[in-house]
């Protein structure tokens, strides 16, 4: 009887068992398959985990196309897997936006090291739409006379500006080339466009207003002033200690007395917009009552 009621209990255990789920081993049948084909391209183990556990419910074969894309790049399989991490939106990109985008930027002469620069600083190039694309390259070689040369440097160093809005990139332009007297090729080796508007026109007026910054006068190619990448190229304490010669608090309050007069400035040209219209109400009413 005791043996009888022995099976009994193993067979009620073996039922119970086989009613439960299977333990999730160590690699999954599925899993196992991913990472094999990952590893296939060269992903290490680690590499094709890590890759796996981001937008874990999409489909193999996006996996699999967005890394492929990025390998066909010249990037190497950390420096893709670093920008899928990065960017993973990448993954849900169709393969044929991402092998247009950057047969694109090749076009542009964003080529070999060029291009895995660009795309590692600056993923958002396979999301901006074509047109903004397109317009930013016309904008800085048709009214920003950069040649060819220099834009694919410019491109190479700054690839955000291809994210700029047309009318900031121009206007940053404008001011380096009018109000500061700076040649297309100084701008390419100051790498003008990685530093902000703002920041940049602080720099200058500054050292303007210190004395130790003149605008030239047209067709004045030798000045005694600093060379841009020399106002950029360094960090804030650095400027102010060997160029400006000054502190960092006189630093900041110069760029609130800035802020204001600008305030100042904008209320001011706010306000003659405003009587401008006022006055065109009036001749309009003045013109109503003389026709009736």
């Amino acid at each position: 009887m005791a043996g009888l009621l022995g099976l009994r209990g193993a067979g009620r255990s073996l039922v119970a068992a086989r009613a439960l789920p299977a333990a999730s081993g160590p690699c999954p049948a599925r899993g196992c398959g991913e990472a094999a084909a990952l590893r296939a391209m060269g992903f290490s183990r680690e590499q094709a985990r890590r890759l796996l556990a981001l937008q874990p419910r999409l489909g193999l074969e996006h996996r699999e196309a967005a890394a492929a894309q990025l390998l066909l790049l010249g990037l190497s399989a950390e420096a893709a897997l670093a920008l899928l991490e990065q960017s993973p939106a990448l993954l849900r990109l169709p393969t044929v936006r991402l092998r247009e985008r950057a047969q694109e930027l090749r076009r542009l002469g964003l080529d070999g090291g060029r291009l895995r620069r660009a795309v590692s600083r600056c993923p958002q190039l396979f999301h901006v739409p074509r047109k903004r694309l397109e317009t930013a390259v016309r904008l800085l070689r048709e009214r920003c006379l950069f040649t060819a040369e220099q834009l694919r440097e410019v491109l190479r160093t700054c690839p955000t500006v291809l994210l700029e809005e047309p009318r900031t990139l121009h206007h940053q332009f404008q001011y380096a080339y009018f109000r500061m007297g700076v040649q297309q090729k100084e701008m390419v080796k100051a790498r003008l466009f990685q530093m902000p508007f703002a920041e940049l026109r602080n720099r200058h007026i500054f050292l303007e207003r210190r004395g130790l910054y003149v605008t030239p006068h047209k067709g004045q190619t030798q000045t005694s002033n600093p060379k841009l990448k020399d106002i950029l190229q360094v960090p804030e304490k650095d400027f102010l200690a060997s160029l400006a010669y000054s502190t960092p608090e006189e630093y900041e309050v110069f760029k609130k007395l800035l802020a204001r007069e600008e305030k100042k400035e904008e209320e001011g040209v706010d306000a003659l917009y405003t009587e401008d219209d006022d006055d065109d109400d009036l001749e309009s009413d003045e013109s109503k009552t003389a026709w009736e």
